[in-house]
């Protein structure tokens, strides 16, 4: 009986000697990735990055929703979460912090402790009109009535600012009709109480309309100087043109607003854990389309960029170092953000 015991007693304790010498491939890590709740973009990003995160290696990542990003950014920022979903700009309202504004706000939570990991899918939203309203161009919305406010949905409200200032234009150019969120200034489109409202791309709310009374997007100014003044506007906004038919309401070649998806993580985060996930992810980037049609551009080629406006984590700089995507340029950029957080 002794040496039964005795020899399980070995064999456990082989084992154990085994999985230390084998590292962190035989003692998978368990993170969690903060998003938006069940339903959000967010939320299908987080949730299909752990799925292939967990299924590739030794880090375990598991989705937790929270109300919103303002939520989980201190978390992000003291630590006590490891990693994050969000968008370019308002990583760069919570990343620089309340000194720096966009339209005179900035809702979020300082996060100096921030940092991204991989730049992913871009969000595009465009200008909507009736099919059968007169406005052909932005420069034609001065004085009509625009939805506006956007109290429970304030990333429209950026999204509104932004074609506004491509345009030259403000607030005070438009009648400004109160909406609380983006689904509800489509309604008063369709109702006729507004002139213009906006959406994103391909949207079923954009298509349900469309059915309803008939709609068209217009575009942003994404004349050379309408780029600027759009980049200048809202650090993190680009243009993006899309082809006629290409998506729901778009009956012509439209320019439409873009900002990036991020992967995000905390300082603290070890550069160990952001090279797992990294490899996870690059490895695997075939697997993630088919979740949803969100990461058709979560690729490798757009992982790592100086077009961004959070430093990147040191172990991402690593990771993309050692596979010859990190450029002289990114440089410029990482060292002109982390000098905004000394």
């Amino acid at each position: 009986m002794f040496a039964h015991l005795l020899r399980h007693a070995v064999v456990g304790a082989a084992l154990v000697a085994m999985a230390l010498a084998l590292g962190p491939a035989a003692q998978a890590q368990t993170v969690s990735v903060g998003t938006n709740p069940p339903g959000t973009v967010f939320y299908t990003i987080g949730s299909g990055l752990a799925k292939v995160v967990s299924e590739a290696g030794p880090v375990r990542m598991s989705v937790q929703p929270y109300a919103g990003s303002s939520t989980f950014i201190p978390l992000l920022n003291t630590g006590e979460l490891e990693f994050g979903v969000n968008n370019a700009v308002d990583m760069a309202l919570a990343y620089r912090g309340p000194k720096f504004q966009i339209g005179g706000r900035n809702p979020f939570p300082h996060g100096p402790n921030t940092r991204l990991v991989m730049r992913g899918s871009p969000l595009l939203v465009g200008l909507l009109v009736r099919k059968d309203s007169p406005i052909k161009t932005i420069h034609e919305i001065k004085g009509k009535r625009m939805t506006g406010e956007y109290p429970a949905h304030l990333a429209v409200w950026y999204n509104m600012f932004g074609h506004l200032a491509s345009a030259g234009l403000t607030w005070n150019d438009v009648k400004v009709v109160p909406v609380p969120a983006v689904n509800d200034g489509v309604d008063a489109l369709v109702q006729g109480r507004a002139d213009v409202t906006e959406f994103a791309i391909n949207s079923a709310k954009v298509r349900e309309a469309d059915a309803a009374i008939g709609v068209r997007h217009i575009s942003t100014d994404c004349s050379p100087e309408g780029e600027r003044r759009l980049r200048q506007a809202v650090p993190g906004y680009y243009p993006r043109w899309i082809k006629a038919g290409k998506a729901a309401a778009v009956v012509e070649d439209t320019c439409f607003i873009a900002y990036d998806n991020y992967l995000i993580a905390g300082k603290s985060v070890p550069d160990t854990v952001v090279e797992a996930v990294l490899k996870a992810i690059w490895g695997n980037a075939d697997k993630l389309p088919p979740l949803h049609p969100i990461f058709r551009e979560w690729t490798r080629e757009r992982a790592a960029d100086p077009d961004v406006t959070t430093p990147y984590h040191p172990g991402a700089v690593r990771f993309y170092k050692e596979r010859g995507v990190w450029t002289p340029a990114m440089d410029q950029t990482q060292q002109k953000l982390l000098a905004i957080n000394p």
